[in-house]
């Protein structure tokens, strides 16, 4: 009797991906795949970064499911990984973003000002410099909410929504890591 895939669980199509049997992943992406991306586009608000993030997703994923251990856990592992990556690129466009703002700064922004103006902005730079170094000297869960909150301009819901976390841990984080950085940036 021939097993149909489709009918099976994930846990079971899992089991069956480690025992060989390839058209059991093929499967798991028809069902998986849309709510990934969905998942993706709730941090990065882009239709077509979230298919990427997904789709780097599925790669670590097929790389890693022949090492999970509960296939019973696939739904959450996979959610996991989903996350991670998109929580990834959003610290990698960040760093870039920080990276061409200082270089605009250092070399356009200026060369049109008046002397006075210029150390305006340097002492600008300079104080953005040692806050930049001193959130990078916070606890990652402390540093996610800093930036998600001013840098991405995300409203407290939606942290909380991106983190799955309640919205008093995320208030809460918040505050945490202001009060760090006011006792930090006091010395």
């Amino acid at each position: 009797m021939k097993i149909n895939l489709e009918d099976l669980i994930d846990a079971d199509l899992v089991i069956e991906y480690q025992s060989g049997n390839k058209k059991a992943f093929a499967v798991l992406v028809k069902r998986w795949h849309l709510i990934f991306c969905k998942i993706a586009y709730r941090y990065v608000k882009d239709a077509s970064l979230s298919k990427d993030i997904a789709q780097e997703s599925w790669t670590s994923i097929l790389n890693k499911i022949k090492t999970l251990k509960d296939p019973n856990k696939f739904k959450s592992w996979a959610i996991s990984i989903v996350n991670r990556k998109a929580i990834d690129f959003l610290r990698k466009s960040n760093r870039k973003r920080t990276k061409l703002t200082s270089y605009y700064r250092e070399n356009y922004s200026a060369l049109n000002l008046e002397e006075d103006k210029n150390e305006d902005i340097e002492k600008q730079i300079r104080i953005k410099v040692q806050l930049k170094k001193e959130i990078e000297k916070l606890s990652y869960n402390q540093q996610m909410i800093i930036k998600l909150f001013y840098l991405e301009e995300y409203s407290l819901k939606e942290i909380s929504e991106l983190l799955k976390i309640s919205i008093g841990t995320t208030k809460s984080r918040l505050f945490h890591a202001r009060e760090k950085l006011k006792s930090i940036l006091k010395h």
